[in-house]
């Protein structure tokens, strides 16, 4: 196992171009985030979104184990469309307007988290939103790099689907991993001893 892992990370690591691009791809999203929330529907829309977040993750009374539990499968719902999208080029579409929305949504509620909820919401914004989010979406873009080289190459055939499934299992081991950091980074600074079950 741990020699597929090392195989995984030595083949994302050696799609540079890809990486690049989808990581330029991520940083115009989180600018356009922030660029456009005077718009009042977008503000609004970012707002409400910040406001959920805040209250159903951070400074909520639900369990510790059911927002790790609703978080992870989250994340591997779009990690699943990020490496589906690789059977064919036309699914290549996908992966960029996932991580687009994502970066949109993360710079315009980072805007929020500055300007709106001040001190508490930098406090939330750089010891919890901001790693976690981050980490995730690194996952995905090099989930998206194995999904571009994939779609070249992919016959509809046993062997394939079974890479397939082994690279939606090594990412999906990272993204709960992350969500794991997450529940306890929650614990530790958000939620009090009654919340964690």
């Amino acid at each position: 196992m741990n020699t597929f892992f090392r195989e995984r990370c030595f083949f994302i690591l050696e799609k540079r171009r890809t990486l690049l691009l989808f990581g330029v791809l991520f940083l115009l999203g989180i600018l356009l985030g922030i660029l456009f929330i005077k718009t009042p529907t977008v503000y609004e829309y970012h707002l409400n979104l910040t406001a959920r977040f805040l209250g159903e993750v951070c400074f909520s009374d639900r369990s510790v184990f059911l927002i790790f539990f609703e978080r992870t499968c989250g994340n591997a719902l779009l990690l699943a469309l990020v490496l589906l999208a690789g059977v064919h080029f036309a699914g290549l579409a996908v992966p960029p307007v996932v991580l687009l929305y994502r970066a949109y949504a993360f710079g315009g509620s980072l805007t929020i988290l500055f300007t709106v909820y001040r001190v508490t919401g930098v406090l939330v914004a750089l010891t919890f939103y901001l790693p976690i989010h981050l980490l995730v979406d690194v996952i995905l873009i090099g989930a998206t790099a194995v999904s571009c080289n994939r779609a070249r190459e992919f016959c509809f055939c046993r062997r394939d689907f079974c890479e397939l499934g082994l690279d939606f299992f090594a990412f999906f081991m990272l993204i709960a991993a992350v969500c794991l950091f997450e529940a306890v980074l929650l614990f530790a600074i958000f939620h009090p001893i009654g919340a964690v079950v």
